[in-house]
């Protein structure tokens, strides 16, 4: 055997690699399950009950852990009685606790239009029950309240008329520009694709559901249609990715996660599995949507990155680190601190003592950015490493105290095993604590893949990576993700460079893009054609005996 395997130094061949791996993991198999049924024999023939009792506890713990994932509540809170990470372990006094408040007034709605309705008497009740006198108004007196309804969505046919000039010479004719449109000759308009693209990777609606709320709202329309529009928008703003990568690469710390993602109907050679990867800064986020998570993935994507690639324990973000030196790995403590809430119940005073110790390390950072607290750097100089230092104390005191297959000793080895990342933040105050906001960057991706389960085909991969990429993007600047997408669609179809989402919220705060410029007042056209339209059927009812006039004499509407 030793023989075979020095020859394998040398082989080259992928096909015999391969073969000698499963010959190999098959032969480590057996001899793992043989090893497991002479320890089991040699305890039964001692009598030892111990081990078996040890196997079944694990077994047990196992089979807890598995049905918490699967039916149990996805959060990382601790159960219910065990004291909040963080919190003070002093009894007797409930100082400085704040009552909760009961109930809440009205929440402040700046955005939405107001509109008075003003409500009178029929003629018939103007009368005073007492004297039988009339009413009148009293001037300004009104009772008041606050109501707030629904407009009701609606879609509507814009008949373009582009008008035309001529010369009286006959040599110069000149027609008036129209709106951009999405597809020369197409029939929707861009804002119809940006109503559909929210709609799908905002709001998660998947196509076909689209469908049936525009036909109850009288558009008929099939889900290739709609396919259609947002593939169309995506030609037309997919330039910027590019640059949206690039912008979050040269950040000097980058936050790395990774999802599953499914692809329908696939080709041979396009990957069992596929992954949404997802790359955040605060001012932007970038998902690619990969046949894999590989090493050679991850390669593909951070091979050009130099700086902090803050992440969780998974082998190819190591791989990379080992690779490229330009690549520093910083780990999560909300991961290590998952590990020990999964087993509390099973450790409760061992568990609790190292949760409230990793809390005491959120307290400090959350101390910290409150404007009388310390300065980041000197906080977690003077104060988190005091903590890290109770921790490793901790660590030392625990250890031998546990049994090696036990879940606490897992736990603790998971942390020593990311112990370099975890401390690498007490030296830079760029590295966040945790890679929490790189977990909820991925949770539009994993929402959306809940309602319509993946894409159909390699171009829908690439749709969804670049509608999420800028619609979570817009997001995170706090830009409205429809405002955004109409700026880039604008600036895709009259050929400049669409502008990444944390520039458009620059130029709105200086005053250089004003919003309503890229509004086609919809609203008002709809509202005077509907207003023309009252008129002329008010005319129809006061002479029935004379035609209507020729709808060239109603005003013209205002031009979009």
């Amino acid at each position: 055997m030793v023989t075979r395997v020095s020859r394998l130094d040398h082989e080259k061949d992928p096909e015999v690699l391969h073969k000698a791996i499963e010959l190999l993991q098959n032969h480590n198999r057996a001899l793992t399950q043989k090893l497991a049924e002479l320890v089991a024999e040699l305890a039964k023939a001692k009598g030892d009950t111990g081990f078996q009792q040890l196997k079944i506890a694990a077994l047990e713990k196992q089979i807890a852990k598995l049905t918490k994932q699967v039916f149990g509540p996805s959060s990382d809170q601790r159960p219910a009685g065990a004291a909040p990470a963080g919190a003070e372990t002093t009894k007797g006094t409930d100082e400085g606790k704040k009552k909760k408040k009961r109930g809440h007034g009205p929440t402040p709605q700046p955005e939405l239009p107001s509109i008075d309705v003003v409500h009178t008497l029929d003629d018939a009740d103007k009368a005073c029950p007492q004297c039988g006198g009339g009413l009148h108004e009293m001037k300004d007196q009104f009772e008041e309240y606050d109501e707030i309804d629904v407009v009701p969505l609606r879609f509507v046919i814009k008949h373009h008329k582009r008008q035309k000039y001529a010369c009286r010479c006959g040599s110069c004719v000149e027609t008036a520009l129209g709106p951009d449109r999405l597809t020369p000759g197409g029939r929707y308009s861009v804002d119809f694709a940006i109503h559909v693209a929210i709609a799908k990777y905002c709001d998660h609606l998947p196509l076909e559901r689209s469908v049936r709320m525009m036909a109850r709202e009288g558009l008929v329309v099939t889900s290739q249609a709609l396919w259609d529009q947002i593939e169309q928008l995506t030609w037309v703003v997919e330039s910027v990715r590019p640059r949206l990568l690039s912008h979050v690469l040269s950040h000097p710390v980058v936050g790395a996660d990774e999802t599953t993602w499914e692809l329908f109907d696939k080709k041979p050679g396009q990957g069992k599995s596929w992954y949404v990867w997802v790359l955040r800064v605060a001012t932007g986020v970038h998902y690619a949507i990969k046949d894999g998570r590989s090493f050679k993935v991850a390669e593909t994507l951070l091979s050009s990155f130099a700086g902090v690639l803050m992440c969780d324990g998974y082998a190819a973000y190591g791989t990379l680190s080992a690779k490229y030196s330009n690549v520093t790995l910083a780990h999560c403590w909300a991961h290590v601190r998952r590990e020990y809430v999964e087993i509390e119940k099973s450790f409760p005073e061992r568990c609790g003592e190292v949760l409230d110790l990793i809390g005491a390390l959120y307290a400090i950072e959350r101390e910290s950015r409150k404007p009388e607290g310390k300065d980041l750097s000197k906080a977690r100089n003077e104060d988190s490493r005091r903590v890290i230092d109770e921790i490793v104390a901790w660590v030392y005191k625990t250890v031998p105290k546990c049994l090696p297959e036990s879940g606490l000793r897992k736990a603790i080895g998971y942390m020593i095993n990311m112990w370099p990342g975890l401390v690498l933040f007490l030296d830079d105050p760029r590295i966040p604590l945790d890679n929490n906001g790189t977990e909820r960057a991925a949770r539009g991706p994993v929402v959306g893949r809940k309602n319509h389960y993946g894409s159909h085909s390699l171009r829908g991969t690439e749709v969804a990576a670049t509608l999420y990429s800028l619609i979570e993007s817009a997001k995170l600047n706090d830009v409205e993700p429809r405002l955004y997408l109409r700026v880039a669609a604008r600036a895709g179809l009259r050929h400049e460079t669409v502008p990444l989402p944390h520039e458009v919220k620059a130029r709105l705060a200086e005053g250089s893009l004003d919003p309503a410029d890229y509004d086609d007042h919809t609203e008002g056209i709809v509202n005077a054609a509907i207003a023309a339209a009252q008129v002329v059927a008010a005319r129809a009812v006061t002479r029935p005996d004379k035609p209507d006039r020729a709808p060239a004499e109603v005003e013209p509407l205002p031009s979009a």
